[in-house]
C-alpha cells in the first residue's frame, strides 16, 4: 500500500519545457547587460509573487530600457516558454481518472506567463481540469522556495507531510519541502520526464 496519497507538481520544465539558459541570453543581449543586476531580479521576484501588475512591470522595464518597445519587452520575458508535450498531457489526465492521488500544481509564475500558456496552448484548460487544487505564485502571493509556500499547500488541504511527493526540477525548491518531510523529486528535465513518475520513484509506490 503507497504511503504516498497527494502528488504535487511543479509546471515549467515538469510538464512545459522552458528554456532558461536562452531566455537569460536573449534578456541580457536585448538590454544590452553583462549580467541581471540585483534591481531587475527583484522586480521580476516581485512579480511573480503578484506585488506588481502586469502594467506596473512592464512599466518598469520600459523606464528602464526606454530603446526597447512593449512588445520587446514581452517577447523577451516569454521567450523561457516552449513546447508542451502532448504525452505529458495524457500522463496526468491519466492519473486524474484514476482517482489514486489527490493532484495538487504548484507553480512559480506570472500574469505574462500564464497568458502565454492559454494563448498558445489549446489543451491549458483541459490540463488545469486535472488538478485538485492549482497553484499560481503570482495568484497566492506566495513563492518557492519560501517555507510558507509549502506550509499553506499543506494547511489549505489538511495534508500529511510525509504522504506527499512534491516533483519540482529546482533544487533549492525540494530541498526547502524535504526540510518538511515532503518526499521529493528533483527531477532532472535533460534526462528524466514526468511521464516516468512512478518507475523512477516505485520505492514510494
Amino acid at each position: 500500500m503507497s504511503t504516498i496519497k497527494t502528488l504535487i507538481f511543479d509546471f515549467g520544465d515538469v510538464f512545459i519545457n522552458l528554456d532558461k539558459q536562452g531566455a537569460m541570453e536573449n534578456a541580457l543581449n536585448i538590454f544590452e547587460l553583462e549580467e541581471f543586476p540585483e534591481d531587475l531580479i527583484a522586480i521580476n521576484t516581485l512579480y511573480e509573487q503578484g506585488f506588481l501588475s502586469t502594467e506596473e512591470f512592464v512599466d518598469f522595464y520600459i523606464d528602464n530600457f526606454p530603446k526597447l518597445s512593449k512588445k520587446e519587452i514581452i517577447d523577451a520575458w516569454n521567450y523561457i516558454l516552449k513546447d508542451f508535450p502532448e504525452n505529458r498531457l495524457e500522463f496526468i489526465k491519466k492519473l486524474a481518472k484514476n482517482k489514486d492521488h489527490r493532484l495538487i500544481l504548484l507553480s512559480n509564475t506570472n500574469d505574462l506567463h500564464i497568458s502565454w500558456v492559454k494563448d498558445k496552448l489549446s489543451f491549458y484548460e483541459e490540463f488545469k481540469a486535472c488538478f485538485d487544487q492549482f497553484y499560481l505564485s503570482h495568484e497566492i502571493r506566495l513563492r518557492k522556495p519560501n517555507t510558507d509556500i509549502y506550509q499553506f499547500v499543506l494547511k489549505e488541504n489538511d495534508l500529511k507531510p510525509e504522504e506527499c511527493l512534491f516533483i519540482d526540477d529546482t533544487k533549492d525548491n525540494t530541498d526547502t519541502a524535504s526540510a518538511l518531510g515532503i518526499h521529493i523529486w528533483n527531477i532532472d528535465e535533460t534526462k528524466e520526464d514526468i511521464i516516468n513518475l512512478f518507475t523512477i520513484n516505485n520505492h514510494l509506490f
